[in-house]
């Protein structure tokens, strides 16, 4: 019997091992499933997607397509390839699924029979194809490639491509006007545009304006073209201003698919995108703001009645920014989520307008694809400690019903503890929503160091979700109590609230964070107030300066910059796109530079005295890298224990698979070097 015992004590210490919980990892983090592009088939049985995969040790990714039937019971992978295959979707008779691949050389579309064989390559477009839209009869298919204003076709693209090398193989860059380069490259002369390719001869034909991009590289949605039912028009998103740099104004265009003169059908002097035809080919449906030069307005759904001319906004009373939406196969409504406190809504509207129907809540979903049939919706669906998984939504039941679970076995032993939802009363007296993480094993007797994360944007906000470059759980699990505050300027909390930032920066958003993190320390036994950090990015990166100068009672003890403003009259001349700081600043600073200076972390250098790690990417063209070095010299100056991290080859964001798990053992170093005992 004692041998039994002995040998049943071993089995159950096996087991507890085995399922012993562990913090998140950054090699766990970095090696788990990214899904993305969901895309129904015409007959509702399949749901083909993206999934992304990191080699770390490669520091290389590759994408390839997986396929789940809609109830969840079968699932395969599609493709194997090395590189990136992308942008899955559906022949409109459902033989074939076809997605963009660069296996051959360049990135082209290629198609793969669900009957069996090997994939086969569809284009062969002389300049690459970037984006792709099946016509419904699919006869043709609208194609994006970048090329030369002066050139009708790809072909002829490239020839005077060739041409230009020949004359000039100078490396110098020569410019006569503005957007001469956007976040992380220079401009050369060639323009995205939409063509309309004909499959049964192989023609090309351009239907967009050649002289500006198509879609736009700015403020764009995740799908700017899209075909009317009858196959013969189609619509697209383009900005024909004058000063793509100083403009928000993308408008929906409809043009015919022999490339007849486009006309433009939206009529707002602010950001209008995602065109989409209504199934009965009778109206479109695209987003809209209303306000010109602001990038994050409250966006709209509209309706315009193709018949009639009329236009319906369908969302004017509900005070929310509109993510993304899709029509009922009826046409009699469509259903659109919104950002709400840190998560989303699903709703559905009538198209002849009314109240929104709130179907879900409190989830954080994107990627809304409609069956068929009507009678469910697939959808993208994640949480802080759950990456994005593909769910179906059942519109009668309201059941959601998740059809992957790819990431399951990865973080089957992760510890990772809910995001708890707590309120304060922060600047204006309004009410500001403070999410907490608890780091794993979590005592309620022990007191634990703090790190207040700061969101960019500014008009971003903090949510439940699976964030690779700013993971909350990440920074909790070596033992941090996580805070994100959503100060004023979020979006998900009314148009007044995002409004509140613009003109304010080191205002109400600074009284937010000071406030929300003593009102942590006060309510919370937990927290050490004496081992408080914060860590933030862009915007966020300007809150960590503008602190650095404003650390109330040495508030925080230890601070990270990333992509940082420091300096807003050199920030102002070296960034790219020009309606962001003059709209947040009211006008270009040689007009008038009051509040270019009176939010200048740069004027309060004199107060510095918090050790801070700096992070910047020599390819961020939207916060340029002399940002981070003006930072830097400052802090070094004025004696402040202070390090440099610089990237040659990330922009604002640090993607490769090394440079990540390098930043994190940075940012955990220097928060541990401070506050940690």
């Amino acid at each position: 019997m004692k041998r039994y015992y002995s040998a049943i004590l071993l089995i159950l210490g096996c087991t507890m091992i085995l399922n012993a919980q562990t913090p998140l990892t950054w090699e766990t983090m970095f090696s788990t499933h990214r899904i993305s592009s969901p895309a129904i088939s015409p007959d509702g049985n399949w749901v083909a997607y993206r999934v992304t995969t990191y080699e770390t040790d490669e520091n290389a990714s590759s994408s390839n397509i997986h396929l789940v039937s809609t109830d969840g019971k079968m699932s395969k992978q599609l493709t194997f390839d090395a590189g990136s295959e992308s942008s899955p979707q559906w022949s409109p008779d459902g033989k074939m699924l076809t997605f963009l691949s660069s296996r051959n050389g360049s990135s082209q579309i290629f198609g793969l029979s669900l009957s069996g064989g090997e994939a086969k390559q569809l284009t062969d477009i002389a300049t690459g194809v970037s984006g792709y839209y099946w016509s419904p009869n699919g006869k043709k298919i609208a194609v994006i490639t970048s090329v030369f204003p002066e050139s009708d076709t790809p072909s002829a693209s490239m020839e005077h491509s060739a041409k230009l090398k020949k004359e000039n193989p100078s490396t110098g860059r020569l410019y006569d006007g503005l957007l001469y380069r956007h976040w992380n490259h220079w401009r050369d002369a060639k323009r995205s545009q939409v063509f309309v390719l004909t499959l049964k001869d192989g023609s090309v034909k351009r239907v967009s304006f050649p002289e500006s991009d198509a879609p736009p590289v700015s403020l764009g949605s995740a799908k700017d073209v899209d075909w009317m039912p009858g196959s013969d028009q189609l619509a697209f998103v383009q900005n024909v201003e004058e000063v793509i740099a100083t403009s928000t104004n993308n408008d929906v265009w409809l043009v015919g698919a022999d490339g007849s003169k486009p006309t433009r059908i939206s009529p707002s002097k602010g950001n209008d995108v995602k065109p989409m035809f209504s199934p009965d080919g009778k109206a479109i449906a695209f987003l809209s703001m209303k306000r010109a030069g602001f990038e994050s307005d409250q966006k709209d759904l509209i309706v315009h009645d193709l018949r009639t001319g009329e236009y319906k906004n369908l969302t004017s009373t509900l005070d929310r920014y509109v993510n993304d939406a899709v029509w009922s196969p009826k046409s009699d409504k469509i259903y659109f989520t919104v950002p709400h406190h840190g998560r989303h809504r699903l709703f559905s509207v009538a198209r002849k307008g009314g109240k929104p129907k709130l179907l879900l809540d409190n989830h954080y979903i994107s990627n809304l694809r409609m069956s068929p049939d009507g009678r469910y919706l697939v959808m993208l669906h994640q949480t802080s400690s759950k990456p994005y998984e593909v769910y179906r939504l059942d519109i009668k039941t309201r059941r959601l019903t998740p059809l992957t679970n790819m990431n399951a076995e990865k973080l089957a032993n992760v510890e990772m503890n809910p995001i708890e939802d707590y309120w304060f009363t922060g600047a204006k007296g309004d009410s500001v929503h403070l999410l907490l993480i608890k780091p794993p094993g979590f005592d309620a007797n022990k007191r634990y160091p703090v790190i207040n994360l700061i969101h960019g944007g500014p008009q971003g906000a903090w949510g439940d979700n699976f964030h690779y470059r700013w993971n909350s759980q990440l920074f909790s699990a070596p033992g941090y109590v996580v805070i994100m505050i959503n100060f004023h300027g979020s979006r998900g909390y009314g148009q007044e609230f995002c409004d509140a930032v613009s003109r304010d920066w080191g205002g109400a958003p600074y009284e937010d964070i000071i406030s929300g993190t003593r009102w942590a320390i006060s309510n919370f036994n937990f927290i050490d107030e004496n081992r408080i950090g914060a860590a933030g990015a862009s915007y966020g990166g300007f809150m960590i300066n503008w602190i650095e100068g404003h650390n109330p009672d040495k508030l925080f003890k230890a601070l990270v910059c990333h992509a940082g403003l420091f300096e807003q009259i050199s920030f102002y001349g070296a960034t790219e796109e020009l309606w962001f700081p003059t709209w947040e600043f009211g006008k270009p600073y040689w007009e008038d530079s009051s509040l270019f200076q009176k939010w200048n972390p740069a004027n309060h250098i004199q107060n510095f005295d918090t050790p801070m790690l700096v992070i910047h990417g020599e390819k961020d063209f939207r916060v340029p890298y002399s940002q981070g070095l003006q930072l830097y010299t400052a802090l070094q100056m004025k004696g402040v224990d202070s390090e440099l991290l610089i990237y040659p080859d990330e922009d604002h964001f640090i993607r490769k698979p090394l440079n990540a798990n390098f930043w994190w053992k940075n940012v955990h170093g220097w928060l541990a070097k401070y506050l940690k005992p």
